[in-house]
């Protein structure tokens, strides 16, 4: 049996929505990645906040994982979209997990702008096989299109291992 983990992290719950759907369809284990400091999720100030935490390529430091990534044959990677690219915490998340020969597909959160966030992801993730990639916007405005969405690509990325 395939054993399969859904990796994320999530500001203000797009992302989640995404993840547990996905992690429902496919049977898999989920592991949220949490700061141990995060920034707050409501105010203004959590764009300036994560945006200069992107563009310093910051690691914020991860409280433990409660599974570890390198048991699993497939792994769902998700992320909102901080400053056009991926969340620091993923940054982490890359630098603590070295993934090597995985299968993985990857997917974003955003409200109208991802550019190249799903490019650079895949760039932290060489040597490993990408099967699929996917962006949401504003799923929380729309749930059941995006969850919808989300299931049927997860349902038919699991065919392809």
């Amino acid at each position: 049996m395939v054993k399969i983990l859904v990796i994320y992290y999530s500001l203000e719950g797009n992302t989640q929505l995404i993840a547990e759907n996905i992690a429902k369809t496919v049977n898999a284990d989920v592991l949220r990645l949490v700061p141990e400091k995060d920034i707050k999720s409501t105010g203004g100030r959590r764009f300036f906040w994560g945006g200069k935490q992107v563009v310093m390529k910051e690691k914020p430091v991860l409280k433990p994982f409660d599974k570890n990534p390198l048991e699993y044959d497939l792994l769902f990677i998700g992320t909102p979209v901080w400053a056009w690219s991926f969340t620091p915490a993923l940054r982490s998340f890359f630098s603590e997990v070295k993934l090597q020969g995985k299968k993985i597909a990857i997917f974003c959160t955003h409200s109208g702008g991802m550019r190249k966030t799903l490019a650079n992801i895949k760039n932290k993730l060489a040597g490993n096989e990408i099967l699929g990639e996917i962006d949401f916007i504003d799923p929380l405005k729309n749930p059941a299109t995006h969850v919808s969405k989300a299931m049927e690509w997860a349902r038919n990325l699991i065919t392809l291992i």
